[in-house]
């Protein structure tokens, strides 16, 4: 315990001192945004038991919401981000209302059908720029008060908000609603047996984690000023997918781990080596499931309880 204690200490006066290192901050805000995705997730799928293939539909439609918002309508970054939120929120009920009735594959192949007519929609629709996406989308600021103009200003709200939502996620998983959840991840038969509204569960999971799903493009949009197709697209999907297990699904930091290791593989390797990073980064996915079954986090946790001292 005291050993985690230290790690999340130093790691969170590393992010702290990240402008004073001379690392990029709009690197690092775009790795909290993605570790926010990874986290919304983890939390449908590590510790819900549901494997969705389309959750980029509310990544995307948050992204394309708030850039909506922020251009052809002039609304300031809070706001837009809030709508943003709100739109993922409404599109997560609209697909959670369908697919939550089937189990295992069936429930995954909807949700992937689902998030391509989405997808479909921002490919198609007028207001969404089709292929180029929305640019140019403005920063603004937060309430008429704060200007996001500068990155550094911009870094510390972003990570305050992967703070926030970090919390609040271990705090959803500990109260009583995410005992029952995990409960019915493990063995739905005796949670229906006990009366548990089962179906209701899973909808309200299904629902926060696109909720939480949004607020990252929210603000990958905000951080990166656009919101293109590869918000919304298959791909997105399984990049989350991929940084979840690997990191280590149904542990708290093993998405942000996940998400570290894929968004700066993704950053400094696609330079050097061009398309090839993908096989890279699913070289590194398959090595760590074969060594690692469990993820990197998994991991190590189980080697710490297996130890004398652990």
């Amino acid at each position: 315990m005291r050993a985690a204690n230290l790690f999340f200490l130093l790691l969170g006066v590393f992010a702290l001192c990240v402008p004073l290192l001379g690392i990029y901050p709009v690197f690092m805000m775009k790795l909290l945004c993605f570790a926010m995705f990874a986290c919304a997730y983890n939390l449908l799928l590590g510790f819900g038991g549901m494997l969705s293939f389309g959750h980029a539909a509310f990544f995307g439609s948050s992204a394309y919401a708030t850039a909506w918002l922020a251009t052809a309508r002039g609304w300031d970054a809070a706001p837009a981000i809030l709508a943003g939120v709100a739109a993922s929120a409404l599109v997560g009920l609209l697909v959670g209302l369908i697919a939550i009735r089937r189990r295992g594959i069936y429930f995954a192949m909807i949700t992937l059908a689902l998030a391509q007519l989405i997808y479909f929609v921002c490919l198609e629709a007028p207001f969404t720029g089709g292929e180029n996406g929305l640019q140019g989308v403005p920063r603004g600021t937060v309430f008429g008060v704060l200007p996001l103009k500068s990155d550094v200003l911009l870094y510390y709200l972003v990570l305050a908000a992967f703070v926030a939502q970090y919390l609040f996620i271990r705090r959803v998983v500990h109260s009583p609603f995410g005992q029952v959840l995990k409960a019915i991840r493990d063995n739905e038969p005796r949670a229906i047996s006990l009366g548990y509204d089962v179906n209701r569960y899973r909808l309200l999971a299904f629902v926060l984690s696109a909720t939480l799903a949004g607020f990252a493009g929210s603000l990958k949009t905000i951080v990166l000023s656009f919101a293109t197709l590869s918000d919304v697209q298959q791909a997105a999907s399984g990049e989350v997918i991929l940084m979840t297990l690997l990191g280590g699904m149904g542990t708290f930091f093993g998405p942000v781990a996940g998400a570290a290791v894929v968004v700066t593989l993704q950053e400094y390797l696609s330079e050097i080596v061009g398309g090839w990073v993908t096989v890279i980064i699913g070289a590194v996915f398959v090595a760590c499931v074969l060594t690692f079954r469990r993820g990197i986090v998994g991991a190590m946790a189980a080697w710490r309880r297996s130890t004398p001292d652990g």
